[in-house]
């Protein structure tokens, strides 16, 4: 993964150069950013570069050997010095007893990084065949990690933990992974992507240097977009527009079949029945959510979230402020004047408490029949 690979992001690029040409290689990074801008792709490539792989014709290996052989390994993601830590469920058939880490789904993580590093939760759910469970990084996971860093690297360079989503660990891993971060291990660098860093351990973000990740810029996803998905100027540039530097949202608008489509009906839905009091459509919506995935149910309040404020925006009449497909631009030509000043913030402080009570196991059928009862009343404000 070199950082040629990346999408945009050259100044963040150029940022993890100038550490390694300094040599002030911290000992833990956690990178930062919103969905879709390659936290993950700049970490890879990060990871990458550190265990020998060239840039611009440099390695820091000296011997052209080891550069090459590194990046055969590298090329399959199973460096030896490279050790990947991701949330998991319990794979099928498993004991209660089991010890579930990361290993459990190698083949099907180095598979998905293999096709692309931009990738959402849901895709990796799909990966392992999850259904209806919640991945995380569990208690075995730190203990395993725990072990292969303390061991000597294997290439004699740096050893690299990538840990992507480390706010999934439970609180036992978390506090373990805080240990290690304490008294890291010799030539050891963690590598942290995260999603929602809030919910990391304060005394773990202490002990990790942030860097920050922004929107890919709109003239270098218009350029990928024609070079990797062969668009014309026109589309790359639309596209690119209503993405808003979140390149998997990109993606999404180019599929068809998109999740996305499915949560923008369910919002038409919604709001047309709160708007007419429909109670047993409601209740039926309610109930149909609810057997949704808590990942998926949680993915649909942030588009509820997105289309709100872009209702909200699309009342000033100034179309640079508004990121819609046209599918929801029209709908928003008749629908807008219902989201005003009167009832924009307290549905969207509604929809946040719910995306943090399905997040922690709320009963989803009351929080979403809940959510649509209070549509009713903010919709006739």
């Amino acid at each position: 993964m070199q950082f040629s690979e990346v999408i945009g992001q050259s100044e963040a690029i150029g940022r993890l150069l100038q550490l390694v040409e300094e040599q002030r290689v911290p000992h833990a990074l956690m990178f930062n950013g919103p969905a879709g801008s390659g936290k993950l792709a700049l970490a890879l490539a990060f990871a990458s570069y550190l265990l020998g792989e060239r840039h611009d014709g440099h390695s820091l290996l000296t011997n052209n050997a080891a550069t090459a052989n590194a990046e055969a390994m590298l090329g399959k993601w199973q460096h030896p010095d490279l050790h990947f830590s991701y949330p998991v469920i319990r794979p099928k058939g498993a004991s209660s007893d089991r010890k579930i880490t990361s290993d459990d789904f190698a083949k099907e993580w180095r598979t998905l990084i293999g096709k692309t590093p931009y990738f959402t939760m849901d895709q990796w759910m799909t990966a392992m065949d999850a259904e209806n469970q919640q991945a995380a990084i569990f208690e075995a996971e730190s203990d395993a990690l725990a072990h292969v860093l303390n061991m000597k690297s294997a290439m004699g360079g740096y050893k690299v933990s990538l840990i992507w989503l480390p706010e999934r660990m439970n609180i036992t891993s978390a506090n373990k992974l805080l240990k290690l971060l304490e008294e890291p291990p010799s030539q050891t660098v963690f590598l942290l992507v995260s999603e929602e860093p809030e919910r990391l351990l304060e005394t773990i973000r202490s002990r990790v240097q942030r860097f920050d990740v922004h929107r890919i810029d709109t003239p270098d996803m218009e350029q990928a977009l024609i070079s990797r998905r062969g668009l014309d100027a026109d589309m790359a540039q639309r596209v690119a527009h209503t993405a808003c530097g979140n390149w998997l949202k990109a993606m999404e608008e180019l599929d068809s079949d998109s999740e996305n489509r499915q949560f923008f009906d369910l919002f038409v839905n919604l709001m047309r029945q709160a708007y007419m009091r429909e109670m047993k459509g409601l209740k039926n919506w309610s109930d149909n959510v609810a057997c949704l995935g808590r990942e998926k149910q949680r993915r649909m309040l942030t588009y509820f979230l997105h289309l709100v404020r872009e209702n909200f925006m699309f009342n000033f009449q100034q179309p640079a402020l508004n990121y819609m497909t046209q599918e929801e631009e029209k709908f928003s030509q008749h629908f807008a004047r219902f989201i005003n000043e009167r009832n924009v913030v307290e549905m969207a402080e509604m929809l946040q408490r719910t995306h943090r009570d399905i997040g922690q196991n709320a009963n989803a059928k009351i929080q979403f029949f809940n959510l649509a009862l209070n549509m009713i009343i903010l919709l006739r404000r």
